[in-house]
C-alpha cells in the first residue's frame, strides 16, 4: 500500500510516494537541530500514527500564517564580525552588524540560504508576521531590520517574498514558496509634537515600505498608552485614540500584544478593525503580566480580530511545555471560538551552523548590562530544556497535531495556523 505524503515535511515542497510502513517517522528531516525538539514534543504528546498522518496532511495542506514571529535566523559570519572586532567597531556597530547578518545572510550565502529554506519548509509555513522593527518609536530605530528583511525578500525572490495582501500569501502556497508580512514593536513617532496629524504621518510611510502591523507599545509607557512591562495601566491616551484612528484608516492592524491590560482593552474598543494580540497567552490559565485576560481576550474578539498564543514558557505557566501552550490554545478556542485564536510563536529556528561562527569571535567590547526598554518583570519560573525544545519554531506541525488530539476539527485548524491571519490582514486592506 501506498500512500501520499508532502515531502515538505523534509524540507521541500515536492511530493513524493512512501510505503505507508515507511512513514511512521515522517517528521524526521535529517536535521538534528529540528529532529531532537520533535522527538521531545513527540514523547510529550504521545500521539498515535493516524493521528501523525493525519496533522502532516492537514498542516501541510493549508495556508499557515503565523501571527508573529520570526523567520530562521542565519549564522554569523565569524569572519567579517572579527574584522569590524579589530577595526575598532564600538559594541553597537558590532550589534546591528550581527543583527544583519543573522537576519539577511540568507540573502548572500549559498549555504545560509539553504538552511533557511529548509527549516521554513520543514516548518511548513507560508508566511510569518515578521519583527522587522526594533522595540521603541523613533523610527531611524525601527527602519533597522525593516531594511534586513527588505533586503532578504528582494534578494531572494521568488523563493522568499514581502508579502502585503492575504492573497499574496495564498498565492505563495499554491507556488510552494515562503514569505513575510513585515511589523513593528512600535509606531514610528517624529517626537517633535507640533501635532497630532504631524506627529502620525511616518505611519503612511512605514505603510507604502511594507509594514502592515505594528505594536501600540513595548514593554514601556509611551504618549499612545502603557506597556505590559508597567505596574500601573492608565491605559490608551488621548493621543493613543488618534493613533489607533490613523492605523485602521492607513491599514495597519492594531497589535496589543505588550500592551498593558487596560490600554489593550481600550486600544479594541477603540479600533473600528479588526485588530490583535499576536503573541500572548491567557492570564486566566497563568497569570502573567504578558498574557490577556478574558475580559480583554473579549474585546479583542468582538472587532473582529484575533489572539495569538505564543511559545515563550515563561508565559505559560506549568511545566512551560507543548502541553502548557495546548491548554492555553484549548482555553481561547472553546471560550472565544477557532475564528478568533491563532498562534504566534515569538521563537526562531536558528542555523545550526551559528554555534560553530560563534566560537571563531575575538573578544569584543561589550554592550550596555540591560536594555531600557526591555522592563521585565522579575519572576520565579526556571525553564527546563524539555519546554524550550518542545516549543520549537520548526516544530509548527506538532501544534497542528496537538489540536487534532485535543479534538479540534479540521475545519477549526484552519482557521487558528493561517485562516484568521489572512481574514484580519484582509480586512484591513483599503
Amino acid at each position: 500500500m501506498f500512500k501520499t505524503l508532502p515531502l515538505a515535511a523534509l524540507g521541500s515542497g515536492l511530493q513524493i510516494q512512501v510505503r505507508s510502513q515507511d512513514a511512521k517517522k515522517l517528521w524526521v528531516t535529517g536535521n538534528p537541530a529540528i529532529d531532537k525538539p520533535r522527538e521531545i514534543a513527540l514523547s510529550l504528546l504521545k500521539p498515535t500514527q493516524a493521528q501523525i498522518e493525519h496533522a502532516w496532511e492537514l498542516h501541510f495542506g493549508s495556508v499557515v500564517f503565523e501571527s508573529y514571529g520570526f523567520a530562521p535566523r542565519c549564522a554569523i559570519d565569524a569572519e567579517a564580525m572579527n574584522e569590524a572586532i579589530q577595526g575598532g567597531a564600538s559594541a553597537a556597530e558590532l550589534s546591528d552588524l550581527r543583527e544583519s547578518m543573522t537576519m539577511s545572510r540568507n540573502a548572500t550565502n549559498e549555504r545560509e540560504r539553504k538552511e533557511f529554506l529548509e527549516a521554513f519548509h520543514a516548518a511548513g509555513v507560508t508566511c510569518i508576521f515578521q519583527n522587522t522593527g526594533e522595540e521603541g518609536s523613533d523610527p531611524m530605530r525601527l527602519i533597522k531590520r525593516l531594511a534586513h528583511f527588505t533586503k532578504a525578500t528582494d534578494l531572494m525572490r521568488p523563493e522568499l517574498s514581502k508579502v502585503v495582501t492575504a492573497a499574496e500569501a495564498v498565492a505563495l502556497k499554491k507556488a510552494g514558496q515562503v514569505g513575510l508580512c513585515f511589523t513593528t514593536n512600535g509606531v514610528p513617532l517624529m517626537m517633535d509634537w507640533e501635532s497630532v496629524r504631524d506627529e502620525l504621518r511616518l505611519v503612511r510611510l512605514f505603510h507604502e515600505l511594507g509594514t502592515r502591523m505594528m505594536h501600540l507599545t513595548y514593554n514601556r509607557r509611551n504618549p499612545i498608552g502603557d506597556g505590559a512591562g508597567e505596574p500601573h495601566d492608565g491605559g490608551l491616551s488621548d493621543f493613543g485614540h488618534a493613533t489607533v484612528a490613523e492605523m485602521n484608516r492607513i491599514g495597519v492592524i492594531v497589535d496589543v500584544a505588550h500592551s498593558g491590560w487596560k490600554t489593550a482593552f481600550d486600544a479594541a474598543k477603540a479600533s473600528k478593525k479588526p485588530m490583535v494580540a499576536s503573541h500572548t497567552t491567557c492570564a486566566s490559565l497563568y497569570e502573567h503580566f504578558r498574557g490577556k485576560p478574558d475580559e480583554t481576550i473579549k474585546a479583542i474578539c468582538d472587532t473582529g480580530g484575533l489572539v495569538g498564543m505564543c511559545c515563550i514558557p515563561r508565559f505559560l505557566g506549568g511545566k512551560g511545555d507543548v502541553l502548557a501552550l495546548m491548554d492555553h490554545m484549548d482555553h481561547l478556542i472553546k471560550r472565544f471560538g477557532s475564528e478568533h485564536a491563532a498562534i504566534g510563536c515569538d521563537v526562531a529556528y536558528t542555523s545550526r551552523f551559528d554555534k560553530e561562527e560563534r566560537a571563531k569571535l575575538l573578544k569584543a567590547p561589550s554592550g550596555s548590562a540591560e536594555r531600557w526598554e526591555h522592563l521585565w518583570p522579575k519572576d520565579d519560573y526556571v525553564t527546563t530544556l524539555e519546554a524550550e525544545q518542545s516549543l520549537a519554531w520548526s516544530n509548527w506541525p506538532l501544534f497542528t497535531l496537538g489540536m487534532i488530539m485535543r479534538g479540534h476539527g479540521d475545519e477549526a485548524i484552519r482557521q487558528v495556523i493561517g485562516g484568521n491571519m489572512l481574514r484580519v490582514l484582509k480586512a484591513n486592506e483599503v
